[in-house]
């Protein structure tokens, strides 16, 4: 379901900085983990980790990542920390007691986690879901209903009367976002701010007899009485006239107000990501190696027929192809990358945006205008539907990827905002119905393949909305078919492995190999 935040650039479209295959799994985990830890006071003395059988975690948790970033974020760990890959040693060397189970729970969402915990005599239980690129959503802890999505400094109060007094003192004061009073033995009183409620400040309040505070695990904060000039494509063009305008100035506008900065901030934030793009381009150039993963590096044979000439003419698109495969080869051997707006879909848009930008002698301004229109194509997708392959297949990364590198290469050619929504209309257009379907449940191939033929999408796209073709459908609505195909995709073809190329004899024998088993990993099918 699309997200019922206004979704921040950086949080919700160009982001994570991470490592490991997929952000909907190796990066939402660790921010789950975090906030698990936190919940508890410090890493736990044990973890009970159930999944649901129906969904798609049972099959992926651990060919996709999922329990590497789960326990990275039990140990306080960032999603782009190098010790990623080793943290189940870690867990065990911390002495962290582990079970996992599968069951069939009933969970609505896919991406479902049920963390049990104790540290000391105390028990804790924490429900979260992994909603895509990264993002999460809190929806129990110990029993209680809660929505946190990780965008605050929560402080959680158990409290022995009704909450009323001292839900009253916090929200008199300036500092409070939001506070909410939920559950009934106990009951909690759940704060929202820029920073935690202190011990100080809870002087004079006898009724609080339990304190927990769980830190903010976005980059981007949200705020009381929070506004953006628009959440839908269709209100930004009634908000200024997208023929006279680039998409990027709409971008920064929304931007700005999201993240209460300025645009000198909102540009630097982007630079930061330009550094770790093209960083990652050419550590995937220089060569990567990595024992779990079924491609070899493929990016330095490309390089050298490009080099020596005796490759077809792609322009622009040839040298797209060497740098989304070299950033898919950084992924793949867990080096640092951007999810943008996904790790599976991670180079159709920063690397062909790169490509471009240095064939055309764009200036870097000019890079990180065009990565703020993307981003807000990106915030348009994530309002309306789902960035989550497990919720709407590839067409829900690779497609809103190849939307956004549309988007970036329209501005990168000086073109209109107007411009900008048809060419990512008409590139999402393209591939509605993409299933996704990862080769021996790694998050390799075909999304290679597919990130590739993202980049030569948004190419024609970006020069057939500069060319004035009609795209014919809005966005808003490309979308909201995006949504409904969604809703009706088979589970088999969401990133369950359970369907399509997933199961073909190939897949499996190259699955069981990297297992080191006949029938392949416990929790890939």
């Amino acid at each position: 379901m699309p997200s019922t935040l206004p979704p921040s650039i950086f949080n919700d479209v160009v982001g994570p900085v991470m490592r490991g295959p997929s952000s909907s799994h190796s990066a939402a985990s660790v921010r789950i983990g975090r906030l698990a830890r936190d919940l508890c006071g410090g890493a736990p003395d044990s973890v009970l980790i159930d999944f649901d059988t129906e969904g798609s975690l049972a099959m992926t948790h651990t060919s996709q990542g999922s329990d590497i970033g789960l326990f990275a974020g039990l140990l306080g760990w960032e999603a782009d920390d190098a010790r990623l890959p080793d943290s189940a040693a870690a867990l065990k060397a911390a002495g962290i007691e582990l079970e996992m189970r599968t069951a069939k729970l009933n969970d609505p969402h896919p991406n479902t986690y049920r963390l049990t915990m104790r540290k000391g005599s105390l028990d804790h239980s924490l429900i979260a879901l992994s909603t895509g690129g990264g993002m999460i959503e809190v929806i129990e802890i110990d029993g209680t209903p809660v929505a946190l999505h990780g965008d605050y400094a929560v402080t959680l109060l158990d409290v022995a009367d009704n909450g009323e007094s001292t839900a009253a003192i916090l929200n008199a004061r300036d500092d409070m976002d939001e506070v909410q009073i939920a559950g009934t033995a106990p009951v909690r009183v759940i704060c929202k701010a820029q920073e935690f409620v202190s011990d100080e400040d809870l002087t004079g309040m006898p009724a609080v007899n339990r304190v927990r505070r769980l830190d903010a695990v976005l980059p981007v904060l949200s705020r009381r009485g929070l506004t953006v000039p628009f959440l839908h494509a269709s209100e930004m063009v009634a908000s200024g006239d997208p023929t006279q305008h680039k998409l990027s100035d709409f971008a920064l506008e929304y931007e700005c107000a999201r993240g209460g900065i300025a645009s000198e901030a909102v540009l630097e934030q982007m630079r930061k990501i330009l550094v770790i793009v093209r960083g990652g381009v050419q550590e995937g150039l220089a060569g990567t190696e990595y024992a779990d993963r079924i491609l070899p590096r493929q990016s330095n044979g490309f390089a050298a027929m490009l080099e020596s000439g005796k490759l077809l003419d792609g322009g622009i698109l040839n040298r797209a192809i060497l740098y989304v495969t070299a950033l898919m080869e950084v992924k793949s051997s867990m080096g640092v990358i951007v999810a943008a707006p996904t790790a599976g879909s991670c180079a159709t848009f920063p690397a062909t945006c790169l490509a471009a930008a240095e064939i055309q002698g764009s200036s870097e301004d000019e890079i990180l205008r065009a990565m703020m229109a993307a981003g807000l194509i990106g915030v348009f997708t994530s309002t309306r539907s789902s960035f989550a392959a497990e919720v709407g297949g590839c067409q829900a990364e690779t497609g809103a990827g190849a939307a956004m590198a549309a988007a970036a290469l329209v501005e990168l050619a000086g073109g209109t905002a107007a411009q900008g929504l048809g060419a990512a209309s008409q590139a999402l257009q393209n591939v509605l119905g993409l299933v996704c379907d990862p080769i021996a449940n790694r998050v390799e191939a075909p999304c290679l393949g597919r990130n590739v033929a993202g980049a030569a999408n948004a190419l024609a796209c970006a020069n057939m909305a500069l060319a004035g073709y009609d795209h014919l459908i809005p966005l808003d609505e490309v979308l909201d078919a995006h949504r409904a195909i969604s809703e009706n995709m088979p589970r088999e073809l969401r990133c369950t492995a359970l369907g399509g190329l997933s199961v073909t004899p190939t897949s499996k024998a190259i699955e069981a190999r990297l297992c080191g088993t006949d029938e392949g990993c416990g929790s890939c099918g």
